[in-house]
């Protein structure tokens, strides 16, 4: 399984996945589910995927034109005006490319095995930066003031703190800060999401990454949120009022 995020600041974007696949428990492996392309003072664009991963990567390998040879390939992410734009063209490819393996591996009864969905995040020079979620099926939706971050794969036991600690107006760090907290809460439910984890910073008007690096399990930083963030927890559960089997005059 996978966990990815992709937040919305008024800052700019901030992107976070985790790197872990498995079939089974007994067969787990690292690959990379954040990609970024860049034109230096033109445009950003990363995608973060989560579902099949042949699915995932054959997408890659289109909007990229692997099978050309390297001096005839146009990455069309390069050359769409808008990021709308961008966004239709990568729920084209990902649609068409889960029909075909369905197709070629049992049609319906094998509707559920290839599918993948994707987190679309950049900005291109002139406009805004822009978020979008792109569904299995190729439609896609875009965050808003409402709903300021998207979540793919494994959502559940990360999403809560995301709730409560998200504000659009947040710095940069803190925003790291949250989602390290939300990936912490995710690998410690569930171990089909795990370490490293990939995180990129886009700033406004930036058109490259402001910060980008990879967390090991080891990560000083990490484990002292993991460490705090559990211990605060528990002091939080403490504080809270006790309850009583007996009833207490009022």
């Amino acid at each position: 399984m996978t966990y990815c995020v992709g937040m919305v600041l008024d800052k700019g974007l901030v992107l976070m996945s985790d790197t872990r696949t498995n079939s089974g428990v007994d067969n787990i492996s690292v690959f990379r589910k954040m990609y970024r392309w860049s034109v230096p003072g033109q445009r950003i664009i990363t995608l973060m995927t989560a579902g099949n991963l042949a699915t995932t990567q054959a997408v890659i390998s289109k909007l990229e034109e692997r099978s050309k040879a390297p001096g005839e390939r146009q990455n069309s992410l390069l050359e769409l005006p808008t990021m709308f734009q961008v966004a239709v063209e990568v729920g084209k490819l990902l649609r068409e490319t889960v029909q075909q393996t369905q197709a070629e591996n049992g049609g319906a009864a094998a509707s559920s095995r290839f599918t993948a969905s994707i987190i679309l995040a950049g900005q291109i020079a002139g406009m805004e930066p822009r978020l979008f979620m792109i569904y299995p099926e190729g439609n896609f939706i875009e965050a808003s003031f409402d709903t300021p971050f998207f979540q793919i794969g494994e959502t559940k036991y990360g999403r809560p703190i995301l709730i409560r600690g998200y504000d659009r107006n947040m710095s940069f760090e803190d925003a790291v800060k949250l989602l390290m907290v939300s990936f912490d809460s995710t690998l410690k439910a569930n171990l089909s999401v795990g370490m490293p984890l990939d995180l990129m910073v886009i700033e406004r008007d930036r058109f490259e990454p402001l910060h980008e690096r990879r967390i090991e399990s080891d990560d000083r930083y990490y484990v002292a949120i993991s460490t705090s963030w559990s211990n605060a927890l528990r002091n939080a559960f403490h504080s809270l009022p006790d309850y009583t089997f007996y009833q207490q005059a009022e």
